[in-house]
């Protein structure tokens, strides 16, 4: 296993025919790289405790969050992730949420391209990441 900074987190949402970031404000943050059979990685952001119902409903809503992230540096490419929330911890005074999943070996502009149309199409919430995955298959 790998292990590197997390540096940026932003949940990827698709509203009606767009798709936004909603960026976490990290106080720390690490991901792992599991060098697995199936290319998973673990994701551990550790935020401020007012995001912590937003992330309860996330899990409970969604079976997959759409996340992209930055790696080590700031000025890095951003990765995007297909994951789970796997769980979401009070400590202290802060919480920590944890997603398992997969990166999209893809570009970033190929991905965007990709996610706007299949929002366009009309493709929302479980219908659009089943889709997208999909359609990453086939590619």
């Amino acid at each position: 296993m790998k292990t590197f900074k997390l540096n940026s987190l932003d949940i990827l949402q698709s509203k009606e025919s767009e798709i936004s970031q909603y960026g976490i404000e990290l106080k720390d943050g690490l991901i792992i790289n599991r060098e697995d059979d199936l290319n998973q990685w673990i994701i551990e952001a550790y935020i401020r405790h007012e995001y912590l119902e937003y992330f309860k409903e996330l899990q409970q809503e969604r079976d997959e969050v759409m996340v992209q992230v930055k790696i080590t540096k700031p000025e890095n490419q951003p990765a995007t992730f297909i994951t789970s929330i796997i769980g979401v911890n009070e400590i202290g005074p802060n919480i920590n949420v944890l997603f398992k999943g997969t990166m999209v070996d893809r570009k970033k502009d190929k991905v965007w391209d990709m996610l706007k149309l299949l929002v366009e199409q009309g493709y929302q919430g479980e219908e659009l990441l089943d889709e997208f995955k999909e359609q990453l298959k086939n590619e």
